[in-house]
């Protein structure tokens, strides 16, 4: 006799989550579900890959019982309404090359950066820290004793920053352990490497490589990319405009998102000349198009709604609101229609690496470092960012004051979370598969 599958236990989850997903993913999965194929199978390899790929499904959850009530305490017409990472999880935190030129470790990838509850970001953290203890087989305690971690680094760097500490960067002067390691590995990694992979010299000069992902484009299709090219550079800071050959195009071609966030979207890259005439010294940058952040759906404030033009402009004002000397090179446009986020294709990113971590005091080390930078890159995005007209006041002084002298309540909260919605992410992988697998999310074929 055949045993029930997840979803067939759960037959009401089952259905909450495919009319989530229809609502995340329905258009894009409607012109591309080729790509959605690929990005499903790499959600159906373990829980936290799920985790990774269903923001939507998360802030569904997080804003009804009986989720909504963990994080309430700590909400106040503030600290429901300050710049958030929106997508803040263990696997999203790395390298970038600043404009500065150097090299920092903090959060990455700001796709799904909005404006809502502070607390949305760390429990989503949390849960993550849940989620990747059990495949690390660690028991529950362990588990708790990671996340309150976390908890308790995040809010003494939250007090510190109040009381007027100045902000701190995760850099090769600074950081330690597994965020030194990463660090280092960015930076044996060049630039020629990556034109290397990327493009070949011909007629002594450079061109994108065929086929490994490349897309000729039409030519209609061209002028279409150079025309939005045109309007990123007005939204470059001026310093990247400083010597106007760098800007040159060399080529472009297009690309297909196949990634678990990235799926369907389109996207092209274009090679630049960069800031000098030597070939090793070109620049690739791509233009994605933006998509609509998860969180947004439960957040009806007309007046957050009003002040992007689009999604790639929303990116970019975030990712610049929450990080301290961005990428020089992030900037927005529009093609087709759609919002484009613009962006360089860095050679000098490297994510922390989870695998090798497995003793709990290390991995204690790792999470501490992590609650910091979280309550930094919160610090960060206030009055004085660039989207001070939609957070007119100090984050960390608000963030600060809802806490006040519950900081033990507040880490018992996370670990209680963190538990209860890793048992239930657990659960919804099983219950995705077994949607998967038999052919029941529509659109597929």
């Amino acid at each position: 006799m055949q045993q029930q599958n997840a979803a067939e236990r759960e037959p009401e989850r089952a259905e909450t989550i495919l009319r989530v997903f229809d609502q995340a993913f329905g258009r894009l999965l409607a012109e591309d579900p080729a790509a959605f194929k690929v990005k499903f199978r790499k959600m159906a390899a373990s829980a936290f890959a799920f985790y990774r790929g269903t923001a939507g499904l998360y802030y569904a959850d997080l804003t009804t019982p009986p989720f909504e009530a963990f994080g309430a305490p700590y909400l106040d017409e503030r600290t429901s309404r300050v710049w958030i990472h929106g997508d803040l999880h263990a696997e999203n935190f790395g390298t970038y090359l600043n404009a500065e030129g150097r090299l920092v470790f903090n959060v990455n990838d700001f796709d799904e950066a909005y404006v809502g509850a502070f607390t949305w970001d760390v429990q989503r953290l949390a849960a993550s820290l849940a989620l990747l203890g059990y495949a690390k087989a660690l028991s529950d305690g362990t588990i708790a004793e990671l996340v309150r971690a976390f908890a308790t680094a995040y809010r003494a760097r939250i007090a510190a920053l109040a009381a007027g500490a100045p902000a701190e960067a995760y850099t090769l002067d600074t950081a330690e352990g597994p965020l030194l390691e990463t660090l280092r590995r960015a930076r044996l990694q060049t630039r020629v490497a990556l034109l290397e992979r990327e493009t070949v010299v011909e007629g002594y000069e450079r061109r994108f490589r065929s086929g490994g992902g490349a897309i000729p484009l039409e030519d209609s299709t061209r002028a279409e990319v150079l025309a939005a090219f045109e309007q990123y550079l007005a939204t470059l800071p001026p310093a990247t405009r400083t010597r106007p050959d760098a800007l040159r195009v060399k080529d472009v071609v297009g690309r297909r998102g196949i990634g678990i966030g990235s799926a369907g979207l389109p996207s092209y890259n274009v090679l630049l000349e960069g800031h000098t005439d030597a070939l090793e010294n070109d620049v690739v940058i791509y233009l994605k198009q933006g998509q609509t952040p998860a969180v947004s759906r439960h957040v009806t404030d007309p007046e957050i709604r009003a002040y992007f033009e689009h999604e790639g402009h929303r990116t970019v004002i975030s990712q610049r609101a929450l990080q301290d000397h961005s990428d020089p090179w992030l900037g927005w446009a529009t093609l087709r229609g759609h919002g484009m986020l613009v962006a360089e294709v860095s050679p000098y990113t490297a994510d922390l690496d989870w695998t090798d971590l497995t003793e709990p005091a290390d991995l204690r080390d790792v999470v501490t470092h992590l609650g910091r930078a979280t309550a930094g890159m919160h610090a960060a995005a206030d009055a004085s960012s660039s989207g001070h007209g939609l957070v007119p006041f100090s984050t960390e002084h608000a963030i600060d004051a809802a806490i006040g002298d519950d900081t033990a309540g507040f880490a018992d909260m996370l670990v209680s979370f963190a538990h209860t919605y890793g048992d239930r992410a657990r659960s919804d992988h099983q219950i995705f598969v077994d949607l998967f697998r038999n052919g029941r999310i529509p659109g597929l074929g």
